[in-house]
């Protein structure tokens, strides 16, 4: 038997003219936890839905837990569970009354509603609290809520479309202990998500691109061969017109605002460190630092899906 949970080969979506995945491929072992990173609009979510049986593809093939997507769209919908990034509970009923009514959606009735219930609850930290109405939790307890009604029938997949939005990091780190947890039982998790710090908690990651993936591989391996160069941190005012005049300087490959400070890909960091700041300086921009650093995976997610538009294909 193979070890994919999830096997896609050259999968296309089209609307119309319009063509929103591109001949996607990837495999996902079981118990993976496997992110898939993209500017808005790069193919995402429609990759998600379509692995969820949710859209049919224009062409290509998935297989999620063993069934044909597209012509077993219901029977793949039994086998997993799906989270959207917008809060898909109904707020006006009480936590339990929540569980219930997704534990009747996916057939889990008799003795064994009690059990997932209870687990479920446990699982968000909820027990004690199955009579609040749901509107009153926070953002992350709604969240927990919700992941929870998305397992209480033991799913072997699990799609999270941006599942920790708006959500304060502690509830992000918290509700990211559960995934890890769940895939240590067992359960196989494909997750998008914009926060690069919850990307490092993937075993490996595909960055998707206008409707292609650009990158896969583990997010080491992702980071460490994406950029064609060396990397700069260069602190200067003022800011955008520094990031204006330095696209034009020798050695600059490329460059980026990160907070409030620029990464400048270069050719050869000792080279460019050397004439950067006189170059700067001679245009009216301040530099009050410039050092080498190393690249974050939000630089390699910067330079993969932007600018230069670089691609790459790690092995992971």
């Amino acid at each position: 038997m193979s070890d994919a949970a999830i096997v896609v080969e050259d999968l296309v979506k089209q609307f119309g003219d319009f063509t929103a995945v591109r001949g996607v491929s990837f495999r996902i072992r079981r118990s993976e936890i496997f992110g898939l990173l993209g500017p808005n609009g790069s193919g995402k979510s429609t990759t998600i839905r379509m692995l969820c049986g949710l859209l049919t593809p224009s062409c290509g093939h998935a297989r999620v837990a063993g069934l044909d997507v597209a012509a077993q769209p219901e029977a793949v919908r039994q086998r997993i569970g799906y989270m959207s990034q917008k809060f898909s509970l109904y707020d006006d009923l009480r936590v339990i009354e929540n569980l219930h009514f997704f534990a009747g959606l996916y057939g889990v009735r008799g003795p064994l509603l009690a059990e997932r219930t209870d687990w479920a609850l446990t699982m968000a930290g909820l027990k004690g609290s199955a009579q609040l109405i749901t509107r009153a939790l926070s953002g992350g307890w709604k969240q927990r809520l919700a992941l929870g009604c998305a397992v209480l029938h033991r799913p072997q997949v699990l799609f999270l479309d941006e599942p920790t939005a708006g959500v304060d990091p502690l509830s992000r780190r918290q509700f990211w202990r559960l995934i890890q947890q769940m895939s240590a039982e067992g359960v196989t998790t494909l997750v998008t998500t914009h926060y690069m710090d919850e990307a490092t908690y993937c075993n490996r990651l595909a960055l998707i691109d206008n409707g292609r993936i650009v990158a896969t591989g583990t997010p080491s391996a992702v980071t460490g061969t994406a950029l064609k160069g060396d990397l700069l941190l260069v602190e200067c005012t003022p800011l955008e017109r520094g990031l204006e005049i330095i696209h034009s300087a020798p050695e600059v490959l490329e460059a980026a605002v990160f907070g409030a400070a620029l990464h400048v890909v270069v050719q050869s960091a000792e080279r460019a460190a050397a004439a950067l700041p006189s170059f700067l300086s001679e245009r009216g921009i301040r530099v009050a630092r410039l050092e080498p650093i190393s690249p974050s995976l939000e630089d390699a997610f910067v330079a993969l899906t932007g600018g230069a538009r670089l691609r790459a294909q790690v092995e992971p």
